[in-house]
């Protein structure tokens, strides 16, 4: 029998080719989906669940130190400040818990949560910076908090739900909203830069915004549902290249690595690597379902999650896949969405008139829409069927 320090076995990809598989190190089981991006902090991990309550984990192990219970779900990620950890809830709260005992030490309460459709999937995720916690909500606010108290620093009304992370560097903070704007504000006054207005397209004219930013040497980084991923001169606004993905929204927050950009796309079903200069495609890799969550590199292997409920590893440069893992619900349910060849089944209709219940059965095979997290030799991510795994890379 294989011991878990010898990383992987093999089984067959979606490729037909034979990949490794890490070995899970541990799981702990929530009562609802987890949409929400570890955060490893210390000897911990941090994460909230759709069941409404945030957990604090001992990360070697996912034993339970404490939770604490929200009157809402959890789709966002947290942060830390000092002694504090932070996150939103669908409550229409910010809370401020303390690290030690999990108790609130602070709560602000927005003007209440907003949720487009079912595909909105994520909450704003708080970012401090400065003793400033900058957070953005589905009341189509973005917040400016003192992150000791909780008091309200300066508030920016946008046309739409703010459901993306913010983005704080250089004394200015970025944030993109469902009206289909990005907005460049001083971090200091939320006095407006500069913003931006995606394309739009003829079935998304608003072209939204539904996830974070990044920034690399001076350009941001970001997709939209009008089909683009855009690239912005961070000072001026001004484009500097866009790439259309015709018949898929790009959802997922791109990952910056030795000078391209990697994201997986909605309904094209595809995971891409552009040249981050002009957003030249490098390569692309068909899967068989979405993907929302961000990458995250590790060793020139890069690891992405996918709604089918599998974990990849690709080489970076050819986008080869080396590594997979499936999750609980995966493993338990892939044959009620998937033929043996990984096409749908013949009797599966992703957008038919049953879509909600198309949608529960995706869901059911624990659907990766974490951004996986990776410390050391352990990779953390959730899962649609409850869960949050731990594996070893090594």
């Amino acid at each position: 029998m294989m011991k878990k320090h010898l990383l992987t076995f093999l089984l067959v990809s979606l490729t037909g080719m034979l990949v490794a598989q890490p070995v899970l190190q541990w799981k702990y089981a929530t009562r609802g989906r987890v949409y929400a991006k570890p955060l490893i902090h210390e000897n911990r991990l941090y994460i909230g669940s759709l069941d409404s309550v945030f957990y604090a984990l001992d990360k070697s192990t996912g034993s339970k130190i404490w939770e604490f219970q929200s009157d809402g779900a959890i789709g966002s990620s947290a942060s830390i400040s000092g002694k504090l950890v932070l996150f939103g809830s669908a409550d229409g709260n910010l809370y401020a818990l303390d690290t030690n005992s999990g108790q609130p030490v602070w709560v602000f309460s927005s003007g209440g949560e907003k949720i487009k459709d079912i595909w909105d999937y994520y909450l704003s995720s708080p970012v401090v910076s400065n003793g400033v916690v900058y957070w953005g909500s589905g009341d189509g606010h973005l917040y400016a908090i003192d992150a000791d108290n909780g008091k309200l620093k300066w508030k920016y009304k946008t046309g739409g739900i703010v459901h993306a992370d913010p983005l704080v560097t250089d004394s200015v903070v970025y944030i993109g909203s469902f009206d289909g704007i990005f907005y460049a504000l001083s971090a200091d006054k939320g006095e407006e830069i500069w913003k931006f207005r995606t394309v739009g397209d003829a079935y998304f004219p608003d072209g939204e915004i539904q996830k974070g930013a990044i920034i690399d040497k001076e350009v941001i980084y970001f997709g939209s549902r009008d089909y683009n991923i855009y690239a912005l001169d961070a000072k001026t606004g001004r484009g500097r290249w866009n790439m259309k993905e015709y018949g898929s929204w790009i959802i997922a927050t791109p990952l910056s690595w030795k000078g391209n950009l990697y994201f997986g796309t909605s309904d094209t079903h595809r995971f891409y690597c552009l040249r981050k200069s002009d957003g030249r495609i490098i390569w692309s890799i068909p899967l068989n379902m979405r993907v929302y969550g961000s990458a995250a590199a590790h060793e020139d292997i890069i690891w992405f999650g996918c709604f089918n409920g599998k974990l990849y590893g690709v080489n970076y440069a050819t986008g080869k896949i080396l590594y997979e893992f499936a999750t609980d619900g995966c493993k338990t349910n892939y044959s009620s969405v998937y033929q043996e060849n990984n096409e749908f089944r013949s009797n599966f209709e992703l957008y038919g008139k049953d879509y909600l219940e198309s949608e529960k059965k995706i869901h059911s095979l624990g659907s990766i829409l974490s951004t996986p997290v990776i410390e050391n030799d352990r990779i953390y991510f959730g899962s649609s069927d409850g869960k949050v795994y731990a594996l070893k890379l090594k």
